[in-house]
Formats: structure tokens, sequence, C-alpha cells
């Protein structure tokens, strides 16, 4: 009685012993990620970049020239039309004016057609050449002087010379009563200008007998149709 006693316990533990034990297995843990380390920035020189040097020429080759650098355009002020101009004038001594400042003789031209008529220029012409000789500035005087104001009645005037002389033309205008005489086409400084008053055609006459270099005789002075 007392060994069947002892007997159970021990079957008890020997059972316990033989059965098989069930271990229970958790996930494994990871270790957690440590944190990248990004690469330190590069430093900034604060230099720009290098500006690469020209290439030098090969030997035998003539060096790159660069291209020439043109000098700015200098444009002229526009200049007036005749038409323009004349109609902006009041008076006979803005022709003066126009005369004594922008016009000179064409001594070329003069030589030219020495002893003959030439062949008359425009007004047009005259004026933007602003130059020419007795006929050109007779025609472009009389012209001008009659826009400006009608009441000047302003002709050619013709001094016929003898002998062997060409004639001379110049304009004559009337302003107040009087006659003046506009000369610019001529070489002779003598009678170049503008010149007045005089009472009659025969006055005109007298100055340029006493004044006129050429050589001759004054035959007659008269309008031209």
């Amino acid at each position: 009685m007392r060994l069947r006693k002892l007997v159970l316990p021990i079957c008890i533990v020997v059972l316990f012993a033989c059965a098989k034990s069930k271990v229970e297995i958790y996930p494994e843990r990871t270790a957690p990620a440590k944190p990248s380390v990004e690469a330190p920035p590069a430093k900034s020189t604060d230099k720009p970049a290098p500006v690469p040097s020209p290439s030098k020429p090969s030997p035998g080759q003539p060096p790159v020239k660069s291209a020439p650098v043109e000098p700015p355009r200098i444009t002229k002020p526009s200049v007036k039309p005749y038409s323009k101009t004349v109609s902006e004038w009041k008076s006979y001594q803005d022709l003066v004016q126009w005369m004594e400042t922008e016009f000179s003789f064409d001594e070329e031209r003069f030589k030219k057609y020495q002893g003959t008529l030439a062949p008359p220029r425009t007004p047009e012409e005259t004026f933007k050449l602003r130059s020419g000789i007795y006929y050109d500035v007779t025609i472009f005087a009389k012209e001008t002087l009659n826009r400006i104001k009608p009441t000047y009645q302003a002709k050619i005037t013709i001094l016929v010379i003898r002998p062997n002389s060409a004639n001379h033309y110049f304009c004559t205008f009337q302003d107040g009563g009087s006659i003046f005489v506009m000369d610019y086409g001529t070489p002779y400084k003598e009678t170049t200008g503008t010149y007045g008053p005089f009472k009659s055609l025969a006055e005109v006459k007298g100055f340029y007998e006493k004044y006129f270099p050429v050589k001759g005789r004054i035959e007659a002075i008269s309008y031209l149709p």
C-alpha cells in the first residue's frame, strides 16, 4: 500500500517529463534603422567659372581679327523743301539772310558757261544746291520774292554790255515805291548783294556803270518779259 502511494506520484512526474514541451516563439525584433548620414555639401569658393582663354592660331595661320566696330551714325537734320521754307518767310529780308548765309557762287559753273547763257536751273534746284550763277540766281530770286509778297513785282533785269561782253542778269523788285536790286549770281564782289532804294532803272544803270568791273559800256538796261 505504501509502495503504491510512492509509484503513483513517480509515474505522474515521468508522464510530464515525456510529454512534448510547446515553446512559443515570438517574432524577432528588428533594430531601429539608423539615420543615414548625408555627405556634407561642397564648400562654395565664391569664384566665377573661369573664362576659357582664346585659342592660339596654328603655326602659319594669321591671327583671327575681331569684327570692326562701326561708329554710330549721325543723322543729319532733314532740310525743309523749297515751297515749305518760302511759305514761312515774311519779307525780302528773309531771302537776303538766306542768300548771305546759305548760298555760294558756283565758280566752276561760271567758268564752264562764261560768255554764254547757261541752261537755267529751277528755283527748287538752286535752293537744294545752295549755289548757282547769274541766271540761276535771278530766276530763283524772282520766283521767291513773288511768292513771299506779290506786291514786290520782282522781275528779271538785264544789262546789255558792249562791245564783246556777255550780258548780265539780276533781279529787281519794288518796295515802298522804290526799286531794289538783288544780285548774287556774279563773281564780282563790288556788286554782289542787295542794293537800294533807287528811283528808276536809270539810277540802277548808273550804279552798275560806277561799280561793275566788267570792261565795256553798259548800252542798255531793261526788264525781261
